[in-house]
């Protein structure tokens, strides 16, 4: 992986401003992206696909959610339950969802493990940015750092984000797992590394 090392005040930093970029854009630009995002086919056949519900400014969307859905998939959400991997439910509409401990909106079902994600034919994956390495900023939990290494060998791996989130270089550390692709509302899927 390339990219540079930074301590993690740095990281923070980095995270910060990539995150009142975000609050800047207008609603407008947000749901006609979201609408794009929605309409980029994915790869993978139908089944399982692990994915997550957007929260605040994030790029994503209940369509996109829905999307998969339609297509036959079996989406499920994550349910933060401790600062372990991620535990999975499945996602059956957005009645289905209530907030969980740390404000994000989970599903309601039984919970399906950390394992749950090992049966996934696609995993989207929230970031802040993500470069053309693969490497992956997230919000610092470390959450999908310690789930990530659960899925199968070669499931793509695809961090959403907006366009000019796309990054040349990100700060990595070795905890960081990088992702196989990412999906921006203007360019759609963009394989990684490229």
């Amino acid at each position: 992986m390339s990219g540079g090392y930074v301590d993690e005040s740095g990281k923070w930093e980095l995270r910060r401003r990539l995150v009142a970029a975000r609050r800047g854009v207008p609603a407008a630009v947000r749901e006609v992206e979201a609408a794009a995002l929605a309409s980029v086919p994915l790869p993978g056949r139908p089944g399982t696909v692990c994915a997550y519900w957007p929260v605040g400014f994030e790029p994503g969307s209940r369509e996109l959610l829905d999307g998969l859905v339609r297509r036959g998939s079996r989406v499920l959400l994550p349910v933060v339950d401790s600062l372990g991997p991620l535990q999975w439910a499945e996602y059956t509409g957005a009645g289905s969802l209530q907030r969980g401990p740390l404000g994000l909106l989970e599903p309601t079902g039984p919970l399906l493990g950390c394992a749950a994600i090992a049966a996934a034919v696609l995993v989207l994956v929230p970031a802040l940015a993500v470069d053309r390495t693969g490497v992956r900023l997230g919000r610092g939990g470390g959450h999908y750092d310690r789930t990530l290494p659960l899925a199968s060998p070669g499931t793509p791996l695809v961090a959403i984000v907006r366009d000019d989130e796309m990054l040349a270089a990100l700060p990595v550390q070795p905890h960081d797992i990088p992702v196989t692709a990412a999906l921006t509302p203007g360019r759609g899927l963009i394989p990684l590394p490229f």
